[in-house]
């Protein structure tokens, strides 16, 4: 079974039921994080994950809203004895910063072995499974991001994760013919560096997907529930659209 599931779909002001948003992609070969944005280790506790089965994880970007429990992360893995070293995937400014900030904690010895491994954009990332690939391009964002394209080696089936970004062809051609499209919609109205829900089901127009799923998003900071649905209708989907809410899953089926 390949599946993501959502274990927080905020902005980067969370809300009572909103953690910041990042999610975890799990595969017949382990789980892959993508991105640290809270109380990681508990939230995969409560979606029935083991967080020992952790294969990797990828950090989309350097905001403080995507990578603030990476730290603690590690030293809940150190402290549960977790077996193996932990890759980390990332732009290579990413990982850079990323480093900086582990470094400032002052682990030491509590930390799990961590290989940092760079990767670019529009790059297929070299994982080494049978069950999946993963393809990544640029996003248009304040600070370099990638959006991801998990990619079924059985069937082809996608799902693919904007990560932060204003509308764009790279996340557009990288969405094409996939499943499942989880886009940010950050703001009610166009602003440089994110996407509306509007803005969001033109692109999932344009890409041809089957099903839009809204994360990074916010009743009371973006717009309502029901006026966000509104405005993927308005933006031409037609397809199945919803707002992310924690914990939701959506897998690819063979």
């Amino acid at each position: 079974m390949l599946r993501m599931i959502l274990l927080g779909v905020g902005t980067a002001v969370p809300d009572i039921d909103r953690e910041n948003t990042h999610m975890v992609w799990e595969s017949p070969e382990g789980l892959l994080l993508i991105d640290a944005g809270g109380s990681t280790y508990q939230r995969l506790l409560r979606a029935q994950l083991d967080p020992l089965k952790l294969q990797g994880i990828f950090l989309t970007h350097t905001h403080a809203d995507h990578l603030n429990g990476l730290a603690v992360l590690l030293f809940q893995l150190s402290l549960m004895r977790y077996p193996d070293q932990l890759p980390i995937y990332g732009s290579e400014q990413t990982l850079q910063h990323a480093q900086r900030i582990v470094d400032a904690f002052e682990l030491e010895s509590h930390q799990v072995a961590v290989d940092w491994i760079p990767v670019g954009a529009g790059e297929e990332v070299n994982l080494g499974l049978e069950s999946y690939r993963l393809h990544t391009a640029a996003t248009m964002h304040s600070r370099p991001c990638l959006a991801l394209r998990f990619e079924s080696q059985a069937d082809g089936q996608a799902l693919v994760y904007s990560a932060d970004t204003e509308p764009c062809e790279s996340v557009q051609s990288l969405a094409n013919g996939a499943t499942v499209l989880i886009h940010e919609a950050t703001t009610a109205e166009p602003f440089p560096h994110h996407t509306t829900p509007h803005q969001a089901g033109e692109v999932a127009v344009r890409a041809g997907v089957e099903q839009l799923v809204l994360v990074h998003f916010s009743p009371r900071w973006t717009m309502g529930v029901a006026e966000a649905l509104a405005a993927v209708r308005a933006g031409g989907f037609t397809g199945k659209a919803e707002i992310g809410n924690e914990f939701a899953s959506y897998t690819l089926k063979s």
